[in-house]
């Protein structure tokens, strides 16, 4: 990996040069480097993600609506957080201690669930990881969209997804492994807990000594909305419809153990979803690349509607692995693609801003999500969060394929 990160041909600019415009046989320094953050953070999270909705319901007794209330309050906070964070991002002209600082909260949280034992600890430290995540995101979509440049954006954010998502396939295939060595362990969820935290960690060191950040010229304007205007803020609008439907991802691993998928085996599920996301993160940057960012979204979500109707009328554990492939489609497709759009609708002045705006967009609307989608399942039917998911879907499809959209282009 060190070879990877000092390619002597590579160099950012931290001596005050511009930012690279990589070919794909060479991503800039920056880029690669935060790949390799993305994939250990992705690993650390997913070694925890598929074993929590387990933990909450098995070793803590908890409901639906509290799990909701969890998760849900886990992304509002980081939303909250990223637009703070993307904002203040811009006011100093620094990305990168803004990351280090997320990374590093992240860290902690994942290793103090090692010592949960009631639903309030588990709530605070989850908020705590909700805070480090929205800390750091915006400051590194921004690094990322600095390093590559306009005409590779598709393909860097697709790079940064690759490795994001293969770190979330190692990531759950480990905690297979954990719980099948540990099988007999009465603290098995706790403890890896512990080794997540500790891989967390990695992170840190990878952009202490790795990252470079070009100084950028400080943005003295006050917070404001100024980004959000034109065809960014109707994206946004689209983006909380959306998002309206779209709960915790742990319903879905709810929702597999519901119709039979047993709690040691669904982290491999996770595992197959990731990697399905992970190989086709690239070639959906590409397309996204070639047929323009609002048609790359409307496939993916296209796809998430179709997945969620699946998990709708499931009825035995077979059928989750075909709908989790499927599924990981829609991250493919949607992730990398929003961030691009993001990055083309607003000057790069206010990249920080808007990437903070487009996050929280994404997780505003998280809470009541997930807390509609735990009442749905505990007052209705299992499969009511993702029937109205799906139909949300649809809506959204509908109004950003006839959202006017205008480029903001500053490379």
């Amino acid at each position: 990996m060190s070879d990877i990160l000092t390619d002597k041909n590579d160099r950012d600019g931290s001596s005050g040069s511009s930012p690279i415009i990589n070919d794909e046989k060479g991503l800039g320094r920056n880029v690669v480097s935060l790949g390799w953050v993305a994939f250990f953070g992705g690993m650390a999270q997913d070694m925890i993600q598929p074993i929590l909705p387990v933990f909450y319901t098995s070793v803590l007794g908890l409901n639906k609506e509290f799990i909701g209330l969890i998760e849900g309050a886990l992304t509002t906070v980081a939303s909250l957080m990223k637009i703070g964070a993307g904002y203040l991002s811009d006011l100093l002209g620094v990305r990168k201690i803004l990351v280090f600082i997320g990374y590093a909260l992240s860290a902690i949280a994942r290793f103090g669930l090692g010592f949960a034992a009631s639903g309030a600890a588990v709530f605070g430290l989850r908020l705590t990881d909700g805070i480090g995540k929205g800390l750091k995101d915006a400051p590194r979509d921004a690094l990322v969209a600095g390093s590559a440049g306009n005409r590779k954006l598709g393909f860097a954010f697709g790079v940064q997804r690759t490795l994001d998502t293969l770190g979330s396939v190692a990531g759950p295939l480990i905690a297979y492994g954990l719980l099948r060595l540990w099988e007999s362990h009465a603290h098995k969820y706790n403890e890896i807990f512990f080794v997540a935290g500790l891989v967390a960690a990695i992170p840190l060191l990878i952009i202490g000594f790795f990252v470079r950040e070009r100084k950028q010229q400080v943005n003295k304007q006050k917070i404001s909305l100024k980004a959000l205007r034109g065809s960014f803020a109707g994206f946004l609008v689209i983006m909380l419809l959306f998002t309206l439907g779209n709960s915790s991802d742990a319903f879905l691993i709810l929702r597999a153990n519901d119709v039979g998928v047993s709690s040691t085996t669904i982290p491999l599920v996770i595992a197959f979803f990731n990697l399905v996301s992970a190989l086709a993160a690239i070639p959906a940057g590409r397309i996204s690349d070639k047929i323009g960012r609002r048609k790359a979204i409307t496939i993916g979500w296209a796809v998430y509607a179709l997945a969620y109707l699946g998990f709708a009328v499931a009825q035995q554990g077979w059928m989750i692995w075909g709908l989790y492939g499927f599924y990981g489609l829609y991250y493919a497709f949607t992730e990398g693609s929003a961030k691009a759009m993001v990055a083309e609708l607003v000057p790069e002045e206010n990249r920080g801003a808007a990437f903070g705006l487009y996050n929280a967009s994404v997780g505003v609307m998280a809470l009541p999500a997930s807390l509609l989608a735990g009442i749905l399942w505990n007052r209705v039917s299992p499969a009511a969060p993702f029937a109205f998911g799906a139909i949300m879907a649809f809506i959204a499809f509908a109004a950003l394929w006839f959202l006017p959209v205008k480029k903001t282009s500053t490379n």
